[in-house]
């Protein structure tokens, strides 16, 4: 590595969450806020809303269907 052109690095950055949720992670900024972590994102709460396309797919192809028998 050369010296002098890297930012100083912090082994033990602290991280604050939107939601409250502390921790520490190695970054260049000491300090670092946040406004979702793996504490409170949906993914990973088990609380993810999953969309229906499959509703939606058939409600296109229905439509697609009768304006073809119109014409």
């Amino acid at each position: 590595m050369k010296k002098d052109i890297h930012p100083k690095y912090y082994p033990k950055a602290r991280i604050k969450c939107a939601c409250g949720s502390t921790f520490t992670i190695g970054s260049t900024k000491e300090f670092l806020e946040v406004e979702i972590c793996s504490q409170c994102h949906p993914f990973y709460t088990g609380k993810e809303k999953i969309v229906d396309t499959l509703g939606r797919v058939q409600k296109f192809r229905e439509r697609l269907t009768k304006s073809k028998k119109k014409k």
